[in-house]
């Protein structure tokens, strides 16, 4: 029973993780994170394809080598960050929801920044 919640968790985490190809406002790194993590406790086959996925693996490799994310990977997440915030000042958002996602991506981009690069491969 343990091992298909662990697998029924890890692929609703890569479906978040594939809305989140789609969407800026979700991330998809931590989703197949927890999907790599899940995948080990219940379907090591399925934890397999996912490490060797050409798109994610490299990324997912990079974490759990190093602790990094890669530089393009921490671009493009604070410039989709600014950009929802921007868009937000745009189209008028209240003031509590500006100070909100400004604590909340600002933590997020604190935390992305001051991770190593780290190699992929």
């Amino acid at each position: 029973m343990g091992r298909l919640i662990y697998i029924v968790l890890g692929w609703c985490a890569v479906a978040l993780g594939l809305v989140g190809v789609i969407l800026p406002v979700l991330p998809t790194t931590p989703f197949l994170l927890v999907a790599a993590f899940a995948f080990g406790k219940g379907s090591p086959e399925a934890r397999a394809w996912l490490i060797e996925h050409a798109h994610f693996g490299p990324a997912i490799r990079n974490w759990e080598e190093n602790g990094a994310i890669s530089r393009g990977a921490k671009v493009l997440a604070c410039s989709m960050m600014a950009l929802v915030l921007g868009a937000s000042l745009i189209l008028g958002a209240a003031l509590w929801v500006i100070a909100l996602q400004v604590v909340a991506m600002g933590s997020g981009a604190a935390f992305i920044l001051t991770r190593p690069d780290g190699m992929t491969r």
